[in-house]
């Protein structure tokens, strides 16, 4: 059993996400082509083209019949994910950074970053059966947060919008009106830029990523901090297994930062840790950059994370090991659980 190694995309990843399913994989990267892949194999099923710019986020309905992107070339994109076809462009003045889908794929909340005298807003599209019907109106537009808004996503019922971006606070809105309805702590909160942001399975609490070195796991209702996880490098992605107590965090510094030393300078391994106690459990190496994105498959049982090429991990979760090959070829594989390292050839 080894990672599998995707390779297509020529220039870094930004986003991965898998379908309801877990049998398909949706990469999104800074070379304008999103990416689906058979999650078992690795095998490349397809792209979708028509973005001129970086692709910064994507979405797929729970049927896995639509795709959503979001890119810097201003547009957020709906996609017939079998056929590769475009089925709408949404028209913005402004990058967009973060899309998805509500429960039941008739809305999307979608996030535009601040740009020229544009600032930054949150804009929730319905979503048309028949794509024959689609409008560009929006549903409703929120605008306040200053900076860039890098993630928002759906409470639960979609009654409420989660948002988190460069001021370093989480709110909650109302996704009827608009209004404000909860802001995070300054204290016990983000000091840095968030990252990331993603949800529980069940939707009741979620995890942020920020570039203060952690984590932290918030009550989806209250916006209570539950837990935080410290580390000692940038957190660029976050995400939680759903079928353990799991959460694994990626980052790492710029690559611009560490070009004339040794990789291991950068902190690029992903970190594995026990979502309960707090306590770093294991990591996975060997990437040579920074870890823009993480994901984990529904089943629980394997990851994404990636560098220009996708790697797939499984994952020995009953052992709390993390196996990973460094290469496509027969190599060394390298077993790691904290206290004791072993080294098979295979």
């Amino acid at each position: 059993m080894r990672p599998i190694l995707m390779k297509g995309h020529e220039r870094p990843l930004t986003f991965l996400k898998y379908n309801r399913d877990g049998d398909l994989l949706f990469s999104c990267a800074k070379d304008h082509t999103p990416t689906v892949w058979f999650a078992d194999n690795g095998e490349r099923l397809g792209t979708y083209r028509g973005h001129n710019g970086a692709v910064w986020t994507c979405d797929v309905s729970r049927d896995s019949m639509r795709l959503i992107t979001g890119s810097a070339d201003q547009t957020v994109k709906l996609w017939n994910v079998q056929k590769g076809t475009q089925l709408y462009t949404f028209n913005f003045g402004s990058p967009a950074r973060s899309v998805e889908f509500a429960i039941g794929d008739k809305l999307a909340v979608i996030t535009t970053d601040p740009f020229m005298e544009l600032t930054s807003a949150i804009h929730v599209k319905r979503i048309a059966g028949d794509s024959t019907e689609q409008t560009e109106e929006s549903v409703l537009v929120i605008k306040g947060p200053q900076g860039r808004i890098n993630r928002a996503v759906w409470g639960p019922l979609n009654r409420t919008i989660i948002s988190a971006g460069e001021d370093a606070v989480i709110r909650i809105w109302d996704s009827e009106t608009g209004k404000l309805l909860k802001e995070s702590d300054k204290e016990s909160g983000h000091k840095k830029t968030i990252t990331s942001l993603t949800k529980a399975a069940d939707g009741s609490h979620f995890l942020s990523g920020s570039l203060d070195k952690s984590a932290k796991l918030w009550d989806t209702r209250t916006l209570t901090l539950i837990k935080t996880y410290s580390t000692e490098r940038p957190v660029n992605a976050v995400a939680m297994s759903p079928l353990l107590d799991h959460v694994v965090l990626g980052g790492g510094q710029d690559a611009s930062a560490v070009t004339t030393t040794d990789h291991r300078a950068g902190k690029f391994e992903a970190k594995f840790y026990d979502k309960i106690l707090q306590e770093e459990i294991g990591g996975v190496k060997g990437h040579f950059g920074p870890i823009n994105a993480l994901a984990f498959n529904p089943d629980g049982k394997r990851y994404g994370a990636n560098k220009v090429s996708l790697l797939i991990y499984n994952l020995l979760m009953e052992l709390d090991v993390v196996v990973c090959c460094v290469s496509n070829e027969p190599c060394l594989w390298k077993v790691e659980i904290y206290g004791s390292t072993d080294v098979f050839i295979i």
